[in-house]
């Protein structure tokens, strides 16, 4: 009798962690704007994208995070505009790199991932 329940709690968690993937990260609502938000700051920014040595205006460099975006939420990497920041928007997955952001031809360079957790500050601020 001890085996058979045993073996019926094991089938029961089994079936419960099967149905839920541990990997898998949801993506609200609210994170999806604040990433769609910094897109459209990025891209109407009038600053340059610095990404595998050369720059970019910020259209491309939007378009480029947001194909990374995509690869994220469809893998289940991503929950918040922070994990998307640190995993998508930081460093260059091919040479592992940092980006790079210039607002202004005599500015001096800052992290991408510095610039972006500026920006969703911002947004923040002035949203609520």
């Amino acid at each position: 009798m001890k085996k058979s329940k045993s073996n019926s709690r094991l089938l029961l968690l089994s079936l419960i962690f099967s149905s839920v993937p541990a990997w898998s990260a949801e993506l609200s609502a609210n994170a999806k704007q604040e990433v769609l938000y910094l897109f459209s700051d990025l891209e109407h920014s009038g600053c340059e994208f610095f990404r595998n040595g050369t720059w970019y205006d910020g259209k491309a460099a939007a378009a480029h995070l947001q194909q990374k975006f995509q690869y994220l939420v469809d893998k289940g990497m991503v929950s918040t505009a922070e994990s998307f920041i640190a995993k998508g928007a930081s460093e260059s997955s091919m040479s592992g790199k940092p980006y790079l952001v210039r607002c202004g031809a005599n500015a001096k360079p800052v992290e991408s991932g510095t610039w972006l957790k500026g920006e969703l500050a911002k947004y923040r601020a002035t949203a609520h």
